[in-house]
């Protein structure tokens, strides 16, 4: 049996809309198949149409005009994200909400999306093992890293969401 490797990814955004709004930050911690981590990496991508971003998604994302002034044009931070990321396992938080814009990328930049077809939620896992714990009212990322004491430091950033998302599925397959 062959053996993915995991991309545990969370993306930044302009907001919230898939038609209107833009992926500004792409965090990833790559791990082979026994979760031992190969690299991690963060793409900053200058937005296109800042004038469409909700102002407080910006916020939230830690967005400031002079940080992304080297960030790469979409096109080139998707043909990296898809040579690092060729063949693994996308692991999220809401798995469904990131990949969601990851595919639209990848069909605006026309590359071809590398990863492999079967994707991995946090959330889904959490819920599935833990549903029935009273301790727990949501399974946000920020609810169950305090759960499990799992540091986080700049939450809403890109490669610090990948990195308590690939710590979180660690506590949850200990389960």
């Amino acid at each position: 049996m062959r053996k993915h490797n995991f991309a545990f990814i969370d993306i930044e955004l302009t907001g919230l809309n898939l038609i209107r709004h833009e992926i500004i930050e792409i965090g990833c911690v790559l791990t082979n198949s026994e979760l031992e981590v190969i690299e991690d990496f963060e793409l900053k991508i200058k937005p296109e149409r800042i004038e469409d971003a909700d102002p407080v998604s910006l916020k939230i994302s830690h967005y400031d005009e002079k940080a992304w002034e080297e960030a790469y044009s979409l096109e080139e931070a998707i043909k990296i994200f898809a040579d690092k990321v060729k063949d693994s396992i996308m692991v999220g938080h809401n798995v469904a909400f990131d990949s969601g814009f990851l595919e639209s990328a990848f069909s605006k930049t026309n590359i071809v999306n590398t990863l492999h077809y079967h994707k991995l939620d946090t959330i889904s896992i959490a819920w599935a093992k833990m549903h029935r714990n009273p301790d727990l009212e949501h399974f946000s990322l920020r609810e169950l890293c305090l759960y499990f004491g799992i540091v986080n430091k700049r939450a809403h950033t890109a490669l610090s969401d990948a990195r308590a998302t690939f710590e979180l599925y660690k506590k949850l397959m200990s389960l």
